[in-house]
C-alpha cells in the first residue's frame, strides 16, 4: 500500500481507519533521510563506553536537532530473517550515551545543512570481519575470499561465521528506502588483508544489490595502530583505497587524529563524523559547498629525472608539518629509500633521490602506524598510498 506524504518534518499521524473499533492511529511519525550506519567498534563506540568528552558537550543540545535513533541489537542467523529487534528514540542526553557517536555526529551535521528530521539506523558489532556483514554465498563461493576467511582467529565475544550479521541485521532493513550507508569497520580483517580488497567490494555491491539502487556508502580509513601482522593495517587501507572505484563511494582519513597508535579507538568521533557528513551532502545531495575532502594519490609521471605525484582534493595547494616524512622510493630492487629532495607545488609532490637512478615503486604512510605530515590547506592529511609507476 502506498501513502501520499506531506513534506519533510514532523511529527505526524497516521491513523488506519477500520471497521466499528478497529482502527488504529500512528503516532511520532517524523519524515526525512533515513542513514544506516554499520561496521564494527569504531562505529559501535559511545559515550557510555568510553565518556568521551566530545559528546558529553553536546548533551545540553542535541535534543534541538531533529535526530530520530534506532539500535539493532546484536543478533546472528544462518538464514536471512525477515524481522530484526529494536526501536526508534528520539535523541536527548539519555539515547546519546548508547548510541553511535560517529552515527550522531554525522546526522548533527546532515541536519543543521538539510533542515529536515533525519534518522540513523545503528548495525553494528565490536571486532566482527567484514564476512559476516557479506551474504555467505558470496564468501563461500569465491576462492580468494574462502582461502584467506580461513586466517581469521575465533573469538568468544564475536561470529566469525560467513553472513550472520549480514541475515540477521542488514538483510530485515533492506525494505526499508533508505538514502544510503556508512561504514568504520576493517581492523578486524588485518590478519586476512590479502583478500580484502575483493571483499570490501563485494560487500558493497551485495548491499546494493539487497536494496535495489546504487546505495551511497561512504565509509572510514582505518587509524594507524601496532598491529601485530607486518603491514596488515597498510594494505588493509590500501584495499580500501581500492573501493573508492566504485561509483558513489567515499573515503574519510583519520591518520591526523589518531593520539595514540597502541589504541585501536580513536577517541575523536567528532570530526570522523563530520568528514563522512562532508561527503555525503556534496555527493548525495549535491551541496557543492562542501568540498573539504583528503587529498589522494591520483597519478605519477617522470621527468627530467624528477618524479611528478598528481593528487586530487587539492588544487588549494599543500604543506608539511615540519620536513616531509614517511614517503620513500624504491627501484627494481624493491629496496625503499627515504626521499631526500622532495617539493610539495600546487597539487603535486615533486621528488628526486640521488640513490635510486630508476625510481619504480614509491609508498608513503605505508605502515601499520606512520601518519604522514602531508596536508592540503582545508587542513586534511594526505591519504597513504602504495604505487607501482607506469612502464615498470
Amino acid at each position: 500500500m502506498n501513502i501520499n506524504t506531506p513534506e519533510a518534518g514532523g511529527p505526524y499521524e497516521i491513523k488506519i481507519i477500520g471497521t466499528g473499533t478497529d482502527s488504529v492511529t500512528l503516532h511520532n511519525i517524523w519524515l526525512g533521510e533515513v542513514w544506516v550506519c554499520s561496521g564494527q567498534s569504531n562505529m559501535e563506540f559511545t559515550y557510555n563506553w568510553r565518556k568521551t568528552k566530545d559528546v558529553a558537550a553536546d548533551f545540553a543540545t542535541c535534543n534541538q536537532y531533529q535526530l530520530h535513533f534506532f539500535k539493532i541489537p546484536k543478533t546472528s542467523s544462518n538464514y536471512p530473517q525477515d524481522n530484526c529487534g529494536g526501536s526508534w528514540a528520539d535523541c536527548d542526553s539519555g539515547t546519546l550515551k548508547d548510541f553511535s557517536a560517529v552515527a550522531y555526529f554525522f546526522g548533527k551535521k546532515l541536519n543543521k545543512n538539510l533542515h529536515v528530521p533525519v534518522g540513523l539506523i545503528s548495525s553494528n558489532w565490536g571486532g566482527t570481519p567484514a564476512e559476516v556483514w557479506t551474504p555467505d554465498s558470496i564468501v563461500n563461493h569465491t576462492p580468494l575470499l574462502k582461502q584467506w576467511y580461513g586466517k581469521l582467529r575465533n573469538h568468544p565475544n564475536w561470529p566469525i561465521t560467513p553472513g550472520v550479521l549480514y541475515n540477521a541485521m542488514i538483510y530485515p532493513i533492506t525494505q526499508l528506502n533508505i538514502q544510503g550507508a556508512i561504514w568504520y569497520q576493517g581492523e578486524s580483517n588485518v590478519d586476512n588483508y590479502g583478500s580484502y580488497a575483493v571483499l570490501f567490494k563485494d560487500m558493497i555491491l551485495s548491499w546494493r544489490e539487497a536494496w535495489k539502487k546504487e546505495l551511497p556508502f561512504y565509509y572510514v580509513q582505518i587509524a594507524p595502530y601496532k598491529y601485530p601482522v607486518r603491514n596488515g593495517g597498510a594494505y588493509v587501507r590500501q584495499a580500501q583505497t581500492k573501493a573508492l572505484e566504485l561509483p558513489t563511494t567515499g573515503m574519510v582519513i583519520t591518520s591526523d587524529i589518531v593520539g595514540d597508535t597502541n589504541d585501536i579507538h580513536p577517541h575523536d568521533k567528532h570530526d570522523v563524523g563530520y568528514r563522512l557528513a562532508e561527503i555525503a551532502l556534496n555527493k548525495t545531495y549535491g551541496l557543492k559547498q562542501f568540498n573539504h575532502f583528503s587529498p589522494m594519490y591520483d597519478s605519477a609521471y617522470i621527468k627530467d629525472k624528477k618524479v611528478y605525484i598528481i593528487l586530487i582534493n587539492a588544487t588549494a595547494g599543500l604543506y608539511s608539518k615540519g620536513a616531509i616524512q614517511d614517503l620513500y622510493v624504491a627501484g627494481k630492487d624493491s629496496i625503499y629509500h627515504i626521499i631526500t629532495e622532495v617539493k610539495l607545488e600546487k597539487n603535486e609532490i615533486i621528488i628526486s633521490d640521488k640513490d635510486v637512478i630508476q625510481p619504480v615503486y614509491i609508498k608513503y604512510g605505508f605502515d601499520n602506524t606512520r601518519m604522514g605530515n602531508i596536508f592540503n590547506n582545508y587542513g586534511l592529511p594526505l591519504a597513504p598510498f602504495l604505487v607501482r609507476l607506469k612502464g615498470y
